[in-house]
């Protein structure tokens, strides 16, 4: 028995509840959603249900009315083997437009973020230009960007101008993405406290050393996973420079389509860019849950 305000000893619990079983931690989604289930329960749930979805949607698929047209028109093993390696030939035009035009995209989009980021009224006019320029190529279509620069710098005839379709779709690849990551630099930009320039002033750094050497190395860390995700979208972009006649991976799964009469050459290209992309997707995940753990790590401090 207890006396006065004493706690009700473990044995006298109520019938029913184990109040030796530990509780879950506050705030748990786990206990909430799974009633406080183990991990490795959790787990088996999720594969379970998993699969059972998808199951079921491969029944319904397979069931369906026109499935064996689809099958012949879309899964066609025989033009699959003879496409593959033609279309995979020619991923490496993608590749080589995506790389050149990374690397060019880094360099223009960063010169626009620091315009963009220029105080005083003196580069009011560059400021002025920069954000025009992101407005503009933001709001138009990367294949109208491409079919204008693709067909009509060639028909100008202008002595020494470059007629070849690549080198107009990397530029038109490079004027739209620019725009985009320069957003993603000023944003990483803007995101730097004031105190961190102010600190550098104090020691005796220029306005041009104070951010190259504080301002831009915490900017750039900082927007890596979105700039990733900007390049994933560049990578996948590359596929629209057929429309100017760049012979290229997805311009040579419309030739194999028409030849064959099918639509499985469209499927070995839609898995190059599975195998490519996903890896990349996944990373960028990682970093982004990285940088947030460190945030919040900081955070606590």
């Amino acid at each position: 028995m207890t006396t006065g305000g004493s706690p009700q000893p473990r044995d006298s619990a109520p019938e029913g509840l184990d109040v030796r079983a530990p509780l879950p931690p506050t705030g748990s989604r786990g206990s909430r959603i799974l009633g406080g289930g183990s991990g490795a329960r959790s787990v088996w749930v999720a594969v379970a249900s998993t699969l059972v979805f998808f199951g079921v949607a491969a029944i319904l698929i397979v069931t369906s009315p026109g499935w064996l047209r689809v099958k012949a028109t879309f899964f066609d093993a025989a033009v699959f083997k003879k496409s593959f390696p033609l279309i995979l030939e020619k991923f490496r035009i993608n590749v080589f437009i995506f790389m050149v035009a990374e690397v060019i995209v880094l360099a223009w989009a960063m010169l626009l973020a620091v315009l963009r980021s220029l105080p005083g009224p003196v580069f009011a006019p560059l400021r002025l230009l920069a954000t025009a320029y992101t407005a503009l190529f933001r709001a138009l279509p990367t294949i109208l960007v491409i079919s204008l620069l693709g067909f009509g710098m060639p028909a100008l005839g202008l002595q020494g101008l470059p007629k070849s379709e690549i080198f107009w779709a990397i530029v038109a690849l490079v004027l739209v993405y620019s725009a985009y990551v320069a957003e993603v630099y000023r944003a990483g930009i803007e995101s730097v406290h004031p105190s961190q320039t102010a600190a550098a002033r104090s020691l005796g750094l220029d306005r041009r050393k104070t951010l190259r050497f504080v301002v831009l190395p915490q900017a750039v860390r900082r927007v890596i996973p979105p700039l990733l995700n900007d390049f994933i979208g560049l990578q996948k972009d590359s596929a629209l420079v057929g429309v100017i006649g760049v012979v290229d991976s997805l311009s040579t799964a419309d030739i194999r389509s028409a030849a064959a009469f099918d639509y499985t050459p469209y499927l070995a290209l839609a898995l190059i860019y599975v195998v490519i992309t996903i890896p990349m997707t996944v990373w960028v995940d990682w970093l982004i849950k990285r940088e947030r753990g460190r945030t919040q790590a900081g955070g606590r401090l």
